[in-house]
């Protein structure tokens, strides 16, 4: 038996030069799509203020940095919990080099548009993950965020971390499969880590998602073929978010790049627009078929994230002329 074809809505909520950047992080909470980080110009870290998109209105509101607010950032990453945004590392400084806070994690009130550093108690083994850009990171909805591979000073990593926020400890879990990479991206969902796609130095992958289930503290592997027919080509610096249609849970993969550029970080590879849902009962990829007016144009090296159970909002990026994109995007699936 087939599946149901799914069907993505699609209009933009704004665009505008302010919220031009790749290589942010995005974050929902509540009514507000919170935008922080990224670069205008390569290895160019663009601002540290944090920008607001209302969901309701589409109006914007730039939140200035303070003396308590992260330094500059390229190729960080986030996570919400408890209508918190939690962001760890990314690269930055003359040298553009990752952000050594020694484990510290930064918080974000969306409430009292404050920031606040939590660094690691002194009751753990000490341990705590390299600084990076290009990872990954999620959380549990309860008191964990999760932070996976990407970008040290040298090399790729394939490492995977939980930090309690009760407890302001680390925890050093199995690293998954290899190669190394930078640009995956992960979910999760019902107690599991889903993680795939990425770039190990020379190619993108593709054709394989990783599970990691913490009870076991164990991975294992739902192949598939990486076609664009049975599912969804290699890709990096893309995005995989959980949604809910009916009774159906589904994990939705978008866009990113599948050719690097010759220019390395200075240039845009070849880019993606196409949109996919993977059920997570049946294990089938199904490509979604995105409607609208006007659709957004292929990139990578964006964020995205959910609203409500069946929405996904998109925000910037690069596209494959080189620019960087200052629009935002929702997508309701049906």
């Amino acid at each position: 038996m087939t599946m149901a074809n799914i069907v993505a809505k699609c209009h933009k909520l704004v665009e505008t030069e302010i919220l031009r950047r790749s290589s942010q992080a995005v974050s929902v909470v509540r009514d507000g799509v919170y935008i922080f980080g990224g670069e205008l110009r390569p290895r160019e870290p663009r601002d540290n203020d944090v920008h607001v998109v209302s969901l309701s209105s589409n109006m914007i509101n730039s939140n200035p940095a303070t003396t308590q607010s992260p330094s500059p950032r390229v190729g960080s990453t986030s996570a919400t919990l408890n209508g918190k945004i939690y962001l760890f590392s990314g690269r930055g400084g003359v040298a553009m080099a990752p952000i050594e806070e020694h484990g510290a994690v930064w918080e974000f009130d969306s409430t009292a548009t404050s920031w606040s550093l939590i660094k690691p108690s002194g009751s753990g083994s000490g341990q705590f993950p390299l600084a990076r850009s290009y990872h990954c990171m999620t959380s549990d909805g309860k008191d964990t965020i999760y932070i996976h591979a990407g970008c040290p000073e040298k090399g790729r990593l394939a490492d995977l971390w939980a930090f309690n926020l009760t407890r302001k400890e680390w925890v050093e879990l199995s690293p998954a499969a290899d190669p190394p990479r930078g640009g995956a991206s992960i979910a999760y969902v019902d107690g599991k880590l889903y993680r795939m796609n990425g770039f190990d130095g020379k190619t993108e992958q593709g054709g394989s998602l990783d599970v990691y289930s913490p009870e076991t503290n164990s991975w294992a592997s739902i192949q598939f073929p990486p076609d664009g027919k049975a599912g969804p080509a290699p890709r990096s610096v893309s995005s995989l978010l959980p949604i809910t249609l009916g009774d159906r849970k589904l994990l939705v993969t978008m866009f990113g790049e599948r050719d690097p550029s010759s220019l390395g970080h200075q240039g845009a590879g070849k880019m993606l627009r196409d949109v996919w849902a993977f059920d997570l009962q049946s294990e089938k990829w199904e490509e979604v078929d995105v409607q609208g007016d006007e659709l957004p144009l292929a990139r990578g090296w964006f964020d995205a994230d959910i609203v409500g159970t069946n929405e996904i909002v998109v925000h910037g990026g690069l596209g494959e002329s080189n620019d960087r994109l200052g629009d935002v995007w929702k997508l309701e699936f049906l």
